[in-house]
């Protein structure tokens, strides 16, 4: 099993939507665990990577390039509908917090929840909620009515936003170990490299400013988006 993993650093706010709100409070909440800690489904990230690869792959000059790189972009990801035999190679694992930030926390409220549990009376110094609200915010907006400049009426709406400058990582796992002297394994991390550079906007509204990111894939001891003989590589066919 070959492992490696995604970085991903927030440049701006951004909400990694859940698809609902929670009444009174925000119209849209983001994903987060029983800790209180935002992440973002691995299967969304994973069909992210696969839509930029798609994008660099349309671009690419011959048609003889973008059908080899076509097919190893489904070796990579898989197609739709596929079986056992024909699905992706990698798996791709939830972006959370890093793990020993997430582990300290969840030791504590865990603690408190077991004080609570043995004291009803006893307030917990912690809970999930001051873990997400300390990781989020909450931002407004209205649509405005271009004749006069005015809100519009009952457009106001407001999100849940992850705050900018934090740091999550994903876990990419490929079920064989790949090897160095394989030309369709080192297609495919070529192919993984040049989109998870391509990958600069995620979640919801990232279409209107937010969900700015900046992305870094690793092994386990160097950064391969550094390594220029995997982005040279992209493109070339033998």
């Amino acid at each position: 099993m070959s492992t490696y993993t995604l970085k991903i650093k927030l440049l701006s706010d951004a909400t990694f939507g859940r698809g609902d709100g929670v009444a009174g409070l925000v119209d849209q909440e983001v994903e987060h665990d029983r800790y209180g800690f935002p992440y973002l489904r691995g299967r969304t990230l994973k069909g992210l990577l696969s839509e930029e690869c798609d994008n660099l792959i349309a671009v690419l000059p011959e048609d003889s390039q973008r059908q080899h790189w076509q097919e190893i972009a489904n070796c990579l990801f898989g197609i739709p509908g596929s079986t056992l035999e024909t699905q992706g190679k990698v798996h791709v694992g939830d972006a959370c917090l890093p793990s020993d930030l997430r582990y300290a926390i969840a030791a504590q409220l865990d603690a408190e929840q077991k004080k609570k549990q043995r004291d009803p009376k006893y307030k917990p110094t912690l809970t999930s909620t001051d873990i997400l609200e300390s990781l989020t915010t909450i931002r407004r907006q209205t649509a405005i009515d271009p004749e006069d400049g005015a809100p519009t009426e009952h457009s106001l709406r407001s999100d849940r936003v992850i705050l900018r400058e934090l740091p999550f990582e994903s876990k990419l796992l490929f079920e064989t170990e790949l090897k160095k002297d394989s030309e369709e394994d080192r297609d495919m991390l070529a192919l993984l490299a040049v989109g998870t550079l391509a990958l600069r906007r995620i979640g919801s509204g990232r279409n209107r400013g937010r969900g700015h990111v900046q992305c870094s894939l690793h092994n386990s001891t160097n950064e391969i988006t550094k390594n220029m003989n995997y982005i040279e590589h992209f493109g070339r066919i033998k």
